[in-house]
């Protein structure tokens, strides 16, 4: 078995996307929250401002199109039985509108998009949230200006929690640096092999979730007196692709039985996070990772890290 650790950290490198690392989005970022404490409008509280979603998380690969983006939390201070969720986001559309050409309310969040040659190369995706209410719960402003009634409401919903969930899963550093290295392997993964629109992918966040529940370290005692480890991120591949497959259960769905790959969000609103893949897109699902499972096995067992390492090129670019 070829020893191929050092050429997936290498691997793991090229592909991380950290915000600590990336001063032209945390510019974009600034420029934009920068905007509501500039504003005017009394009648519009400031909120309080968090980063979420994969760089919180410190998840985050850079996209194979170009297009990066960045989630925001904006949490007003405000309790949500006082004022209707598109309300809020009509104060913050307001805010931004004109800042580029590109700025929309769109069902989870209001998006401010920026463009190069009518191409977009960045996107803010900023989620509203109300937190001054009775029961002590923060909620998610969802719906679209021109959405039906019973789409536009105000989610329980827990950002915080989730992000120190997975920034917090295991205690040894190393140990939490697999885990999100594992993380990024998938979600490269799964933009080589799956169109980047519609349902037909697995979400990433569905990805971090699977792995927050299931992902096992992989390490070998290297030196049991310095209580040095070495870890196996290809062994650590291998068993997570397996838990993954054998998650897959029947469930009755529109008159049969299929098989589906179910995880619930660990906090409110309590997701379930493949609920929009049809079936077929949820077998070509289980397929690919099939086959992911058997290239891995296959690089496991290749002498030669060269080959190994080719042989790899396919499902992780």
């Amino acid at each position: 078995m070829a020893d191929l650790q050092k050429y997936f950290t290498e691997f793991h490198d090229s592909i991380r996307l950290s915000f600590d690392d990336n001063q032209e989005l945390r510019d974009k970022r600034d420029i934009i929250l920068n905007k509501f404490f500039d504003n005017k409008e009394e009648d519009v509280p400031k909120p309080n401002t968090f980063n979420q979603g994969s760089y919180a998380m410190s998840t985050g690969v850079k996209p194979i199109d170009g297009d990066y983006d960045i989630d925001v939390g904006l949490d007003f201070d405000i309790p949500k039985d006082d004022y209707k969720p598109i309300e809020v986001k009509k104060w913050v559309y307001e805010v931004l509108k004109g800042h580029t050409k590109s700025v929309k309310i769109k069902n989870p969040c209001v998006t401010v998009t920026y463009q190069r040659d009518n191409e977009p190369i960045y996107h803010v995706d900023l989620a509203i949230y109300s937190s001054k209410n009775s029961d002590g719960e923060m909620y998610l402003a969802k719906g679209k200006e021109h959405s039906n009634k019973e789409n536009k409401n105000w989610e329980k919903a827990d950002p915080k929690g989730l992000i120190t969930a997975i920034k917090e899963k295991f205690s040894e550093k190393e140990d939490r640096a697999q885990f999100r290295r594992v993380i990024r392997y998938l979600k490269r993964w799964k933009d080589i092999k799956f169109p980047s629109d519609g349902n037909a992918a697995p979400l990433g966040i569905g990805i971090t979730v699977v792995a927050y529940k299931w992902f096992n370290v992989s390490k070998e005692i290297e030196d049991i007196f310095a209580n040095k480890y070495k870890y196996t991120d290809l062994s650590a591949l291998i068993n997570f692709v397996n838990i993954l497959i054998s998650r897959f259960r029947l469930v009755y769905q529109e008159g049969e039985f299929v098989e589906r790959l179910q995880v619930e969000l660990p906090f409110e609103p309590y997701d379930e996070l493949f609920r929009n893949m049809t079936k077929n897109q949820m077998s070509n699902f289980k397929n690919k990772l099939e086959e992911l499972e058997n290239v891995l096995i296959q690089a496991s067992d290749e002498v030669d890290p060269v080959v190994a390492c080719e042989n790899l090129v396919d499902v992780f670019g």
